[in-house]
């Protein structure tokens, strides 16, 4: 059965000054049919940009809330799962014409039931993860049958029905899979941690008949039967990473299609400044993010370090990420070093990617620049 919402559509955002005041214009919209899953509804006016949904109020946790964190390996794997999966959407969900909520259909003992091993002898334990083969010892053993499944991510936009109410009207599905198997040695054998790096290729290849086995069971499930589902494939970082993984395949599937048909490569990756590797694979932006990090080392010596994180797509800089770690004597010193930052920012880096400096010390944060792709001029705020 296909859930309404009634919407109770609310504030508009007026400009008064510096500060924003909001002036509530509420129309409390009923149901007259009183429909089993008809909810009230908020759907705020006021959007940040193009680039992000509206939710829904209140505010609907998914099904799955709490599970994420411990599956995988870091924060930065945490947010980046949720925000590619949304980033991905928005290329068949537009934000424009759909509103954000959280998954509500696969339901978290689903997930954990999903997210075991394989039992070809007991059904009632339906694993999406390979039985475990014995091999000649642990490190066999393991090497053998890793774990590919770490976690399954599930979003769901809604559309507008009418002027009242709004219907699910499709899904996005993350398959976060580990590219590294971690494991202990028996006690015998040492009882140390070890690791697994799992190929690439074999990796991808598992976790699409993950995917596919996935999707045959959510057309199972009550209001998911005919509702276009976009699936991807994040490869998590190692656990000791500074940056996040990345997707590495996509697929989307069509109302009532039980199968995938067709996958998409992503080619999306996360790189680190300053790292041998990035200088290797990204020399221009290498140089120029040490070009910058050699400045803020000549005027400004008793900072504390400059780390950068880049998002690359297609090969090409999307987005950099700077922090600056200082030790300051005083408020001036602070506005002294966050203009000199703001001129190296323009010098050094081109207009055509999404750069963000935000600059720290022991105290927290101090101040933060902001230059959206495009623009000439950086925000700079001093907090």
């Amino acid at each position: 059965m296909k859930r309404f919402l009634s919407l109770l559509l609310v504030v508009s955002l007026f400009a008064t000054g510096c500060v924003p005041g909001f002036e509530k214009q509420e129309e409390v919209v009923q149901d007259p049919a009183q429909q089993e899953n008809t909810e009230q509804a908020i759907v705020p006016r006021y959007k940040i940009s193009d680039d992000y949904y509206q939710t829904i109020l209140p505010y609907k946790p998914g099904e799955t809330r709490g599970q994420i964190a411990p599956r995988l390996n870091s924060r930065v794997d945490v947010e980046e799962l949720e925000t590619g999966l949304m980033r991905m959407a928005q290329e068949v969900f537009p934000s424009d014409s759909y509103l954000y909520q959280e998954g509500q259909y696969i339901k978290r003992d689903t997930i954990k039931s999903w997210l075991g091993r394989v039992d070809p002898e007991d059904e009632e334990k339906p694993g999406l993860n390979p039985p475990l083969i014995r091999g000649v010892d642990t490190e066999d053993t393991n090497e053998k049958s890793p774990i590919y499944l770490a976690h399954i991510q599930e979003q769901n936009y809604l559309v507008r029905k009418g002027e009242d109410q709004v219907e699910l009207g499709g899904v996005s599905i993350g398959i976060a899979l580990n590219s590294v198997h971690y494991y202990n040695l028996t006690d015998e054998e040492g009882g140390y941690p070890r690791e697994y790096v799992i190929p690439d290729d074999e990796l991808e290849a598992e976790g699409k008949k993950i995917a596919e086995e996935v999707i045959r069971r959510v057309r199972g499930m009550e209001g998911l039967e005919n509702v276009p589902i976009i699936i991807g494939l994040y490869k998590q970082s190692p656990a000791n990473a500074v940056v996040p993984g990345s997707f590495i395949a996509k697929a989307n599937v069509a109302k009532g299609d039980n199968s995938i048909g067709k996958w998409d490569a992503v080619n999306e990756e996360y790189h680190l400044f300053p790292n041998s590797d990035t200088t290797e694979l990204y020399r221009d932006d290498a140089v120029r993010f040490e070009n910058f990090k050699l400045d803020i080392d000549d005027y400004f010596p008793n900072h504390t370090g400059v780390i950068g994180k880049g998002y690359y797509r297609d090969g090409e800089l999307q987005q950099l990420s700077i922090e600056v770690n200082m030790e300051f004597n005083g408020k001036a010193e602070l506005i002294g070093f966050t203009q000199y930052v703001t001129g190296l920012v323009v010098e050094h880096f081109p207009n055509y990617i999404n750069l963000q400096v935000s600059i720290s010390s022991i105290s927290g944060e101090e101040a933060l620049i902001v230059r959206d792709a495009g623009s000439e001029k950086p925000f700079v705020h001093i907090y």
